[in-house]
């Protein structure tokens, strides 16, 4: 086959020599400076969480010593938090609040999502916008009427009190509406035709399309119940009911603070995320690219 020629009569490898030495050299100081900057980024990120095992591996007199790596490291920190605390017990209502309220946020924001994107009835749009309006609201002004309520049902100190308030989330409805509208009109009609009833169309039609996006909304769904503090804390009264992140905080009082204790609870707490992130790591990346498109 005969060679392409560049302009002027010279090949493509001859045309490429002609690239002036400095462009290149300074083409590649430029990435070794990208380089550079990303590498000390995941350090700043990376280092916490190596300064939070190495404290929880110390002995409590070695906290204040000025070395990063304990000389000899010591699981003590951790076999005190397991046995003689109630941190299984905290771990275990975390999980179960992160994934009950997981689990009614993938159900009941894709439906009204689906409901939203889907159906022609009158004051839809009007129900959006007020669904969206409740975003501009802080989490602080919503705790007093929330606690409110709990204390005139019954709720507080009760699993129930810790999970009705995030059941459905105005950020899920609007991702998955968003997702929903890309899905064919077309599609839909004809299950309706084949007498595919409005449920079987949303589960068995919809629902598979814009999996990528529940997939996503599950994830942040679930990591943000994981790490919730605020409310959990005002809602708990008792040891038995506290959550990770309440029962941790407890470590430290007006006495001092138990560090070693601290940071092996949260190293055992973190763990949970890091499997997470670990295993779903394509579709949090997707969710976030899928995130800034469809928003």
């Amino acid at each position: 086959m005969a060679r392409a020629l560049a302009p002027g009569g010279r090949t493509g490898r001859a045309a490429s020599a002609r690239v002036p030495r400095g462009s290149r050299t300074g083409a590649r100081w430029t990435s070794a400076a990208v380089y550079v900057a990303l590498a000390a980024g995941g350090v700043a990120v990376v280092f916490p969480f190596a300064w939070m095992l190495a404290t929880a591996l110390k002995t409590p007199q070695q906290i204040f010593e000025l070395t990063f790596w304990p000389s000899a490291p010591t699981l003590d920190n951790i076999r005190q938090v397991v046995l003689a605390t109630q941190f299984p017990r905290w771990f275990a209502n975390s999980l179960g609040v992160a994934a009950a309220t997981t689990a009614s946020v993938a159900f009941f924001d894709s439906l009204v999502g689906y409901t939203l994107a889907k159906l022609r009835f009158p004051g839809r749009d009007l129900i959006f916008i007020v669904i969206l309006s409740t975003l501009m609201i802080p989490t602080e002004m919503l705790v007093i009427p929330w606690y409110i309520m709990s204390a005139r049902l019954g709720w507080i100190d009760t699993y129930w009190g810790i999970l009705f308030p995030g059941i459905m989330s105005a950020f899920g409805v609007f991702l998955m509406r968003q997702f929903m509208a890309g899905v064919p009109d077309e599609l839909l009609e004809a299950a309706r035709i084949d007498g595919l009833s409005e449920f079987g169309l949303f589960t068995r039609v919809a629902l598979p399309l814009v999996r990528p996006a529940l997939a996503a909304l599950c994830i942040f769904t679930f990591l943000g119940n994981w790490n919730a503090f605020l409310w959990p804390l005002i809602v708990i009264q008792t040891a038995g009911m506290r959550t990770l992140p309440v029962g941790i905080a407890l470590f430290s009082g007006e006495a001092g603070s138990s560090w070693h204790l601290i940071m092996a609870a949260s190293t055992l707490a973190v763990l949970p995320v890091l499997a997470v992130f670990a295993l779903l790591q394509r579709q949090i990346i997707e969710g976030v690219v899928l995130t800034g498109l469809r928003s």
